[in-house]
Formats: C-alpha cells, sequence, structure tokens
C-alpha cells in the first residue's frame, strides 16, 4: 500500500508566526527520504496554510507523486492546470471549518463536478474525488467521469468504542469493494493516526492512503524521516480489528 503524506501542518506551523519556517519544502523532501510514495498538499481558497510558492517549488522538486487538494471552482481549474501535479484531488471546503468535514456530495453536485472534472481531465490531470463511504455517492463519482475515489475514513478514525469502530471499518471495506468493481482507482485518508491505521490498511482494494496530522505531530518529536518510516512500517504489516 502506498503512503501519500500531507505535509499542510508543516505550512500551518509557519503560518503561526507569519514567518519562512518550517518550510514545507523541506517537509516533503524529507518525507520522501522517509519513504513516503507521494506528497499531499491542500490549496485552499483562504490560503492558511500551503501557498501557491509552496505548490511552485513541490511541483518541481517531489520526486515521487504530488497530489493536491483542491475546491471544485474555476480559480482552482486554472491553478491545477498551470501547475500540473501527478493527481488532483476534489475536496468539499468551508472557511470556517479547522479541517475537511466530511466527503462531497457529488449527487447534489453531479452537473457542476462533471463540469470541472471535465476541464481537469482536458488538462491532461487525473482526478481523485474526496467521498463518504456510501454507494450511492460512488455510483455518482462514474457519472461525472473521475477515475479515483478517495473515501473519507473520519468517522472510522473518530469511532470511540470497539463496535462503532468496527461498524466504519465494514462501511469503508464495502465502499472500496464497490469501487474497484466499478473499475475505480481506490485511495483513503482522513483522521487516520498510528493507533489506528492498521485495519484500513488491511483492506485489500484500497491502493494508498492520505495521512498528515499524525505524521507531522509524530514528527515533531522524532523528526520526519523516521515518523514516515514508522508509518510505512505499519502498513507494511496490517493489523485487523477484533470479528472484522
Amino acid at each position: 500500500m502506498r503512503l501519500g503524506v500531507n505535509v499542510d501542518h508543516i505550512a500551518t506551523l509557519r503560518e503561526a508566526r507569519r514567518t519562512d519556517e518550517p518550510d514545507p519544502v523541506v517537509a516533503a523532501a524529507l518525507a520522501e527520504l522517509g519513504g513516503a510514495d507521494q506528497i499531499t498538499i491542500h490549496l485552499r481558497g483562504d490560503r492558511r496554510h500551503i501557498k501557491e510558492r509552496d505548490l511552485e517549488i513541490l511541483r518541481r522538486t517531489v520526486a515521487t507523486r504530488l497530489n493536491v487538494e483542491l475546491a471544485a471552482t474555476e480559480e482552482m481549474v486554472k491553478i491545477a492546470a498551470a501547475a500540473k501535479p501527478a493527481i488532483v484531488t476534489l475536496v468539499p471546503e468551508r472557511r470556517e471549518e479547522v479541517t475537511t468535514e466530511g466527503g462531497l456530495d457529488v449527487i447534489l453536485n453531479q452537473n457542476h463536478l462533471k463540469r470541472i472534472v471535465g476541464a481537469l481531465r482536458e488538462s491532461g490531470l487525473a482526478v481523485s474525488l474526496f467521498v463518504d463511504p456510501d454507494f450511492d455517492q460512488l455510483k455518482a463519482v462514474t457519472k461525472v467521469d473521475a477515475t479515483i475515489v478517495e473515501i473519507n475514513t473520519g468517522k472510522y478514525a473518530d469511532a470511540r468504542t470497539e463496535e462503532l469502530q468496527a461498524l466504519e471499518l465494514t462501511k469503508v471495506a464495502g465502499t472500496a469493494r464497490g469501487a474497484r468493481k466499478l473499475g475505480l482507482g481506490v485511495v483513503a485518508g482522513h483522521g487516520l493516526t498510528y493507533r489506528n491505521v492498521g485495519p484500513i490498511a488491511g483492506l485489500d482494494e484500497i491502493e494508498e492512503l492520505n495521512i498528515g496530522h499524525s505524521i507531522v505531530a509524530r514528527a515533531a518529536l522524532v523528526g520526519m524521516e523516521r515518523a514516515v518510516r514508522e508509518m510505512k512500517a505499519l502498513l507494511a504489516v496490517p493489523g485487523k480489528l477484533p470479528g472484522v
């Protein structure tokens, strides 16, 4: 299973003092040295952490793949078309949220998303949609011509009992199987940590996990290379929830 490392929170730390360090570009290079298969960033409309400068430099320096999360807006289509990352992941975005809350409602926004996905694909970009684990949303993803789906693992990560965690894992697993049957590429992420990643890593249909906050938090204590290596080791020996 591939590991995408999200370095947004390195930029969050930089912006806390409105200075030039720590640099997410350096963090990305260290993450790749630690074994990251992809670097993920989210260029938000309010530019609260990642800036255009970061995107421009990362596009030239990332040695693996660059995945850029964006809102489905005309502004972001133009930015992505110019930067040409390896993949664009469309995500919902609200200014007042701390981090992304929930997946895209592809069913409700099907016409708009079809137009945005079409524009991105015309620019030669692979397009992924971030969705909740729901089969109806999956079917809508195929109708807007995206080729990859990223399954939101947020509710699984937030589950506070073994029973609830098992229920949410089952939803993720079923959605991953459904996505594969529909011919979609399957990745997952949101809220995953060193403690809860094992069962998700045990799902054969998922090709890649995108993890940010937990790795950056660990990196603050032990360094980025070690933090990434430790997460990669967990993906190599995935765990299971009892009875799942």
